[in-house]
């Protein structure tokens, strides 16, 4: 769960740490006190993206940080996917933000990428805002929560794979069928590539043995003179190397015998000689090896021009030229041979539409047992939340294959008794938009992946008793995982079992903001605050106290 948010130049905070804790966990505080910031720095640690706006006036950069303990087995898995170690179940995000535009993260103090939060953000935090209740007012939407609740992930694994294979053949099957015209053009042009290539017959590594041989060919009589120096400095008759050598381990052997300590360093410099007879010996060799052959060197100088002009024609390394002729020879045959090769390709694409067929038939099976099920759970919670003869209907259509399958959803909803249900965006307010969202994400709070839901004003649209349901069931949810929620309803926050209130000042021309954790005191004032307005009167604190009471007896 996340356990510390560390903010630091995040708009009108100027630094800022916040201990969660388990259970539910509310912030609260006048409107533009920042209760949105806190959500932007999260999505920010998440590795969503963000704007340089988001840097505090003045700011060259912005912070923010994240520490998770007993982070749960997909976030552990994910971490040793990307080669880091996670120590004794804990994690921590870290995330600066440039007024350049650039941004640095690190996992675990180990340099990371936005994509690297992202793929872990999954397995940590759901956050639930209002722009994902409107969400609902896409269709669309609505199969993956069915799929979420009826887990079917290894079913739709199992159909994309037979998809993607369909797809791929299905498009190779367009392409032999395109113009022929175009095909006989592409075996003319095909066929002359290939020719120049083959005939050419570059091979892997010739272009850089060329380049040595050509050096060597181009410096003879500076290679030659070289070798002739060091042939005669080791081999030459006044005092050679070889036999200056074997002198000193002559005298150095006889001094061994008036001590031994001696004996060593005779026996060095006899191993010592005969290394030297060994390169005296080898440059010998290649004295006798090297020859001048101006032909041959002309013969050198045209293959490299003939190299260089094929990589420069074809765009591409001389040691990767084999395998483009070898790649053009494979596409040639498929040209030439397009009868037999389009038949066995339609073959395959029949067959490979066939299995994806019947996975998707399979996966159909499995949506359409779980989502009455689903419907019938999501609306008993809705029940729940001050909707009691709330109608929810998964209507499903059979369409051709698409990446989702063969079927199309939509939760039809009826809110009042007699009407026929109808598509969410033609009948649902904002405040059943947000009470049939917090229906689904307790449904499916058992399947969600992450330790930590988010919702950002879930009560958007409710109030009174409406209210009251949905900080029960945030409560009740809170029992399975971590719970943060934003809210402006006394109600949900007198639930809270932990209240943190978000608030601003202005100091010297300057707005600041600070989350505080209220104790009790501090609960019955904020609680009166939201009750009460700006004038918070007796019976406003009174009532306060008791919401508090009850809920927390």
């Amino acid at each position: 769960m996340l356990q510390t948010l560390y903010i630091e130049n995040i708009a009108v905070i100027e630094k800022c740490s916040i201990d969660f804790n388990s259970g539910l966990n509310v912030l609260t505080g006048e409107t533009g006190a920042g209760k949105s910031i806190i959500i932007d720095a999260i999505n920010a640690i998440l590795g969503q993206r963000t704007s340089r706006d988001i840097i505090r006036t003045g700011a060259g950069s912005a912070f923010v940080s994240a520490f998770f303990d007993e982070i749960n087995d997909a976030v552990h898995q994910k971490l040793l996917a990307l080669g880091i170690e996670d120590e004794d179940g804990t994690l921590l995000l870290q995330r600066t933000l440039s007024a350049s535009g650039k941004s640095t993260c690190k996992i675990n103090g180990r340099p990371a990428t936005l994509a690297m939060l992202r793929d872990l953000s999954t397995s940590l935090i759901n956050i639930h805002g209002q722009h994902e209740s409107y969400a609902l007012f896409s269709p669309e939407t609505h199969i993956d929560y069915i799929d979420s609740y009826g887990g079917t992930g290894a079913l739709i694994d199992d159909y994309s794979e037979k998809y993607k294979h369909y797809i791929i053949l299905q498009k190779k099957l367009n392409e032999a069928e395109s113009d022929e015209s175009d095909r006989l053009n592409e075996i003319d042009l095909l066929s002359f590539q290939t020719k120049e290539l083959f005939d050419a017959d570059i091979q892997v590594g010739e272009e850089e043995a060329l380049d040595t041989e050509r050096t060597g060919l181009l410096n003879f009589e500076k290679i030659s003179s070289l070798l002739n120096r060091a042939n005669q400095l080791l081999s030459g008759e006044d005092n050679s190397g070889c036999e200056l050598v074997d002198m000193a381990a002559n005298a150095m052997q006889s001094a061994a015998g008036y001590s031994a300590e001696y004996e060593d360093i005779s026996n060095n410099l006899t191993d010592l000689y005969y290394n030297l007879r060994d390169c005296a010996e080898s440059i010998s060799d290649a004295l006798d090896n090297l020859e001048h052959d101006p032909q041959r060197l002309e013969e050198i100088e045209e293959r490299l021009d003939l190299i260089n002009r094929l990589t420069r024609k074809y765009n591409c390394l001389a040691d990767e030229l084999p395998a483009l002729a070898e790649k053009m020879q494979t596409r040639l045959d498929e040209l030439i041979h397009y009868d037999k090769n389009r038949g066995e390709l339609a073959a395959a694409c029949k067959t490979a539409k066939k299995e994806a067929e019947a996975a998707a038939a399979v996966l159909s099976e499995k949506r359409r047992a779980t989502a009455k099920e689903f419907a019938e759970k999501v609306k008993a919670e809705m029940s729940f939340l001050n909707m009691p003869n709330v109608e929810l209907v998964p209507a499903f259509e059979t369409i051709p294959l698409s990446p989702k399958g063969i079927d199309k959803v939509e939760l039809l909803i009826s809110a009042n008794p007699g009407e026929t249900p109808r598509s969410v965006a033609k009948i649902a307010s904002g405040g059943e938009l947000s009470r049939m969202m917090l229906a689904i994400k307790t449904v499916l709070a058992g399947t969600d992946m992450a330790d930590t839901l988010i919702f950002d004003e879930v009560d958007t649209g409710i109030s009174g008793s409406a209210a009251e349901k949905v900080g029960l069931k945030l409560s009740e949810v809170s029992k399975e995982c971590q719970v943060l929620c934003v809210t402006h309803q006394a109600q949900i926050a007198a639930l809270a079992d932990f209240h943190y209130l978000i608030r601003k000042q202005v100091e010297q021309g300057r707005t600041f903001t600070e989350v505080v954790p209220l104790d009790h005191s501090g609960r019955v004032s904020e609680l009166a605050r939201i009750i009460g307005g700006v004038s918070i009167t007796e019976a406003a604190v009174s009532h306060a106290e008791d919401m508090l009471r009850i809920y927390h007896h």
